[in-house]
């Protein structure tokens, strides 16, 4: 039965090759965009199950005051909380980006967030250092950072009482992620706030509460004690919260899900055209099989397992060119996209697109097979 079916694979080569070539090309493409929508929500499914964040109402960019955040550690159930701005950050030109965060109440950084991994000796030099910055691994590789460097961090959105939007900040310590994001610095944030102008507001506020299932009612409470004041808030999961920052570039799950069921119709088409030739093509020879004993049950399994073959075999390659593509491009861009990489569950998918688009490819070829008759086939031939 193998010999028969490479024999059919091969029989006409041209053919073979382009349909070969155009799912290798399909899942190539698969790849690439499975790795960039992982690349841009991907952290949602990092987010803390036990973390809460509280934000202004409107906008995570529309500041709350500095006082709120001890009013929020007040709040029965939360544990710890930290506040954290954006400081749009960037250093020596706008294209190189620094994702850079004042902290307020450095001591908890860690316990809000304990996938950060950073030496005890960093750590207690930070907190002492009043211009000291924590740096993920991957920011401080792409950059040529290392400890006790100093280095100078503009703002494009805050500006000094000077008129400058620069902060001078020395590298005290290099921190990883259990979760892989160590593209990030973190540095305190009164030193950040005393040379503003406009001081005491902070960004957001990231809490860990002392039981995941209170969620909803601290998180309640939260945005009833600033119910109908100058800056209300909103409170939602980390998860919520991550989701709200993705979809700024749009409903990406939609764009993607559009994309490849486009791309998959396509291949379908192609592919299924191909088999009904190749299948057309052989009327006489499947005439001449039945003849010889094989059962209508045995062709079409021989013919769906072409289909099979071939699609697996394209699509397997695609998958390896596609997660080499992707190791290359993720080295170019970590400085933006730091997790860009192949999330395990599209292989599974992909796997399960290879199967289904050989199978439904292949039942119009299947069903003309299974109703030839022998007579009709050797005429036909």
């Amino acid at each position: 039965m193998w010999s028969v079916l490479w024999a059919n694979l091969g029989r006409k080569r041209s053919r073979m090759i382009l349909t070969l070539s155009s799912i290798i090309v399909a899942f190539i493409l698969f790849t690439l965009v499975e790795a960039l929508q992982y690349a841009l929500i991907g952290g949602v499914d990092l987010a803390g199950q036990d973390r809460l964040m509280s934000m202004h109402k409107v906008s995570f960019t529309q500041p709350l005051p500095r006082s709120y955040l001890e009013r929020v550690r007040a709040v029965e159930g939360v544990r710890s909380a930290i506040s954290l701005n954006w400081f749009g950050g960037y250093f020596k030109d706008e294209r190189t980006q620094v994702f850079s965060y004042p902290v307020l109440g450095e001591t908890a950084l860690q316990d809000v967030y304990p996938e950060i991994v950073v030496n005890p000796e960093h750590l207690s030099t930070w907190m002492q250092e009043r211009t000291g910055a924590l740096v993920g691994r991957a920011m401080a590789d792409t950059m040529g950072w290392k400890v006790n460097d100093i280095v100078p961090i503009r703002s494009a959105i805050y500006f000094k009482k000077d008129g400058s939007n620069t902060w001078d900040m020395k590298i005290v310590g290099i921190f990883d992620n259990a979760n892989g994001d160590t593209n990030g610095l973190y540095f305190h944030y009164d030193y950040f706030n005393e040379g503003l102008a406009n001081q005491d507001y902070i960004g957001w506020i990231g809490l860990r509460l002392k039981d995941k299932n209170q969620g909803a009612q601290v998180a309640a409470h939260i945005d009833t004690m600033f119910a109908n004041s100058s800056a209300e808030t909103k409170t939602s999961t980390e998860k919520a919260f991550v989701q709200s920052f993705a979809n700024q570039f749009g409903n990406v799950s939609a764009i993607v899900t559009v994309i490849v069921v486009a791309v998959f119709f396509t291949m379908l088409l192609v592919t299924a055209n191909s088999m009904a030739q190749s299948v057309r093509e052989r009327t006489s020879e499947i005439g001449i099989m039945k003849t010889l004993g094989f059962t209508s049950t045995q062709v079409t399994a021989l013919i769906l397992a072409e289909a099979l073959l071939i699609t697996f075999i394209g699509g397997l390659i695609g998958l390896l060119l596609g997660t080499l593509a992707v190791k290359g491009i993720a080295e170019a861009v970590k400085q933006f996209l730091p997790l860009m990489t192949v999330p395990h569950h599209a292989y599974f998918l992909g796997i399960t697109c290879m199967a289904l688009l050989g199978i439904v490819s292949g039942v119009v070829p299947c069903w003309q097979a299974w109703q030839l008759k022998i007579t009709d086939a050797l005429r036909r031939g």
